[in-house]
């Protein structure tokens, strides 16, 4: 009789315990979506943690993903110019959280028009549209938005619909699906050759790749920002692997299936894993991965990587489509293997592969 009441108290105690951890688990990776249209801002937590907003700031002149964090608060995002922080670049202030466009289209540059407000007679904007649906349950989470590409004259020329799909992976792993139709309208629209695009982000200083030379960066005097230079590469530690092996500087204007960005961030290992899904367009994709923090697949400019030798100029007719898909990996505390990395390649390119 002792030993059944005593295997009945551990049997409670043993229930209690995995029900208890079931809880916190799924409380700390349940992921939620809080629409802040008055801040013009939708953002993603994981628990009480924010991961993401999606946010469209009028300064900015294009919708972002900013800030973006790892499960664990470190942020992979540069500061500048949203919320600038001692010792990073104030370079290239289009360079804006994670987004998406493209530096000539008809002529228009969709790219660089942050860096200077709209001073350029052929600087476009992206403006947000509307929040269609958003929804999330357990560690799964869906937004979907609509943009329009603007000419300089309040032309609309592109009409743009959005999905961003949103997912826990394990306690280390955050993911993003990012899913983008573009559609021309009033004309069509010509995607002519620069390397100045197209997905892309602007990553953290400890996330650059150790440069030789001084490099400028953000003090803070006062309550006043200034720019000084400085010699050193203390923190900075990045460092770039492609699909195919290659390594370091030596990404930019290669073809790859992916790229990892990886380094520390306050001690912690950290990587960024961009995909290119085999549905868009000139895949394998290009890449516009620059040491100092910008983290681009651009398939469009061909020209500009190959040195003159080829040329793509892609275009699509008034009314018609095109869809771009990329998968971002966003993961702390541990690294990913090639096979892992190629494992959520291999289901992001499947049917439905984006959950």
């Amino acid at each position: 009789m002792k030993i059944q009441s005593l295997l009945f108290v551990l049997i409670l105690a043993l229930s209690h315990w995995s029900c208890s951890v079931l809880k916190n688990n799924t409380s700390k990776n349940l992921l939620k979506i809080i629409q802040k249209e008055d801040q013009n801002r939708v953002d993603v937590l994981v628990g009480d943690d924010l991961i993401t907003s999606y946010q469209w700031p009028e300064s900015i002149f294009k919708p972002v993903l900013y800030p973006i964090r790892t499960l664990d608060g470190k942020e992979v995002t540069r500061g500048f110019p949203i919320a600038p922080r001692e010792g990073e670049r104030a370079d290239h202030k289009h360079h804006v959280g994670m987004w998406l466009n493209y530096g000539n289209v008809n002529g228009i540059d969709f790219w660089g028009h942050g860096a200077e407000g709209l001073t350029r007679s052929n600087l476009g904007t992206i403006e947000h549209g509307e929040i269609q649906e958003f929804s999330s349950n357990n560690n799964t989470g869906k937004l979907k938005v609509s943009a329009t590409w603007v000419g300089p004259m309040g032309n609309d020329m592109i009409a743009e619909e959005t999905a961003f799909n949103f997912r826990v992976v394990d306690n280390y792993t955050f993911l993003i699906d990012r899913t983008t139709t573009l559609t021309a309208v009033n004309g069509n629209a010509n995607f002519n050759d620069t390397k100045e695009g197209s997905f892309a982000i602007r990553v953290n200083r400890n996330l650059e790749l150790p440069s030789e030379g001084g490099v400028t960066v953000l003090e803070k005097e006062g309550e006043e920002w200034k720019k000084v230079k400085k010699e050193s590469n203390k923190n900075v530690s990045g460092n770039y692997l492609n699909s195919y092996g290659v390594t370091g500087l030596e990404v930019w204007g290669k073809r790859a299936r992916w790229v990892s960005l990886s380094g520390e961030i306050d001690g912690n290992e950290v990587s960024l894993i961009i995909f290119d899904h085999p549905e868009n367009v000139n895949y394998p994709t290009y890449w516009h991965a620059r040491g100092y923090g910008l983290f681009s697949a651009n398939p469009f400019g061909v020209k500009d990587f190959t040195d003159g030798d080829e040329e793509l100029n892609f275009s699509i007719d008034n009314g018609t489509s095109f869809t771009m898909k990329y998968r971002t990996i966003i993961c702390s505390g541990k690294t990913l293997s090639d096979e892992e990395i190629n494992a959520l390649a291999d289901e992001f390119g499947r049917p439905n592969g984006s959950f």
